[in-house]
């Protein structure tokens, strides 16, 4: 699908001077890319892009550099319905894999499976439930 709109992320300041890199996100892989691979993880809204950067610590908005960007891109997979899931064999279950906990434990993240089945595709990006 194209995907048109605006989106948000709040970096982690040490990474403002370079927020699209995605290399933060590479340096010991997120929730859906492997060690290695950039990736930058943007928002629909200001409001989930904040409770992501505090990771859900309601008391607690460390220091960050609030951005919002206009993107016009082709090649996105949409797996926040069942049917558009399907099409590319995610299930929920491997989005919500608690992959910090695995990475912590030295484990590889379940979610990390949907970037090995969506590269070869030419996927430039998803659009996931939060």
């Amino acid at each position: 699908m194209r995907f048109v709109g605006t989106c948000y992320r709040a970096h982690d300041p040490r990474w403002a001077f370079k927020p699209t890199s995605g290399e933060g996100a590479a340096i010991r892989g997120a929730r859906f890319n492997p060690k290695g691979v950039p990736a930058l993880y943007l928002a629909l809204t200001i409001m989930t892009a904040i409770k992501e950067a505090n990771q859900g610590f309601a008391q607690r908005i460390d220091p960050c550099v609030l951005c919002s960007y206009e993107i016009d891109c082709d090649d996105i997979a949409d797996l926040t319905m069942e049917e558009r899931r399907g099409e590319f064999s995610v299930t929920l279950e491997e989005m919500a894999c608690a992959w910090a906990t695995a990475l912590s434990n030295g484990e590889r993240p379940a979610s990390w499976s949907i970037y090995e089945r969506l590269q070869p595709r030419n996927v430039a990006g998803i659009v996931v439930p939060s």
